[in-house]
């Protein structure tokens, strides 16, 4: 089992937890989105992947699942 302290003692502390969630809502000044977000703990997460989500206004990863919805 991963040691959950492990982003705090390499000087990481405050990153948010790689995939944590199955839902996030993003604005446009985030765009281009990506999975994992910026700020999150990468350490433990899969690889950059970028989402389409300007035309239909939500995406959806393909590596972990988690659904991104733009707010308007």
């Amino acid at each position: 089992m991963p040691n959950p302290n492990t982003a705090d003692r390499a000087g990481q502390a405050g990153l948010v937890e790689a995939n944590a969630e199955n839902h996030y809502e993003v604005t446009r000044a985030e765009l281009p989105l990506h999975c994992p977000l910026d700020g999150m703990s990468l350490w433990n997460s899969h690889p950059r992947v970028y989402l389409s989500i300007e035309e239909t206004g939500k995406a959806k990863c393909p590596y972990c699942g988690a659904e991104y919805t733009l707010k308007l």
